[in-house]
């Protein structure tokens, strides 16, 4: 009998209120070791809500969240230790140099100046920011902030990456070099990745979790996404349009 692959990322009615307004509105999903998810979706429709909830940088209304099997609430320093996190636009030190800013977090993650020094050999390479790294971010492209956002979120070794809108504002040679890193770490990590963009999916992405108005409306394929409607852009129209 084939074992079950462990869950990785699991979400469990979790849901986000603003006063009377529901953000994000009993999500529930797990996803199992060694697949790539897109988090697909319309602006607004609760992807990055819920992907801070799932990271433990927001506190949920309701509902749990766990990485590789730690409750994120109660097991905080055990489920941050398996997850590399990429926000939309994420805040980066600008006056300090991309080998400044590893060594700091590094450093806050517990690593010994040894430790650091090897991971750095590693994701410095594997971003492509060699050139860059004695230069201020501030004088960095986004292309490159981007790229210096996912060597941090790579730094400490996880199992799981969940990245917000990864290739937003990218040129298209810069969202394509993006595209690509993703895939390879897919092959060895368990990926969650929202976008709104749906050459993104078929880019990257074995499944679709599909949210709308804060609530799951499709989980599947590509192929069975497809299968809805005669185009996609139909398909995102038709999950998009119809009344809660």
């Amino acid at each position: 009998m084939t074992e079950t692959p462990q869950s990785m990322i699991e979400a469990v009615e979790l849901s986000k209120r603003y006063r009377n307004f529901a953000a994000v509105d009993g999500v529930s999903f797990k996803i199992p070791s060694g697949q790539v998810v897109a988090f697909l979706g319309p602006n607004g429709a609760g992807k990055s809500t819920t992907m801070r909830m799932l990271t433990g940088f927001l506190a949920p209304t309701s509902g749990s969240a766990k990485i590789a099997g730690f409750d994120v609430a109660t097991q905080r320093l055990e489920a941050a230790a398996k997850v590399g996190y990429l926000p939309e636009n994420g805040p980066l030190y600008l006056d300090l140099t991309p080998r400044s800013l590893l060594a700091f977090f590094g450093e806050a993650r517990g690593m010994t100046p040894e430790k650091v020094k090897e991971r750095t050999d590693a994701v410095v390479p594997a971003c492509a920011i060699g050139d860059v790294y004695d230069k201020p971010i501030q004088k960095l492209s986004k292309g490159y902030r981007q790229r210096v956002g996912m060597a941090l979120a790579l730094l400490h070794e996880p199992d799981v990456l969940i990245l917000d809108e990864p290739t937003s504002g990218l040129d298209p040679n810069q969202i394509r070099d993006v595209r690509k890193m993703i895939r390879e770490l897919g092959k060895s990590r368990t990926v969650l990745l929202s976008t709104h963009i749906l050459q993104e999916v078929e880019a990257v992405a074995d499944r679709i979790l599909f949210i709308h108005l804060g609530r799951i409306a499709f989980d599947g394929t590509l192929k069975d996404f497809e299968a809805l409607g005669p185009t996609r852009d139909d398909v995102f129209h038709q999950l998009t349009g119809a009344a809660r």
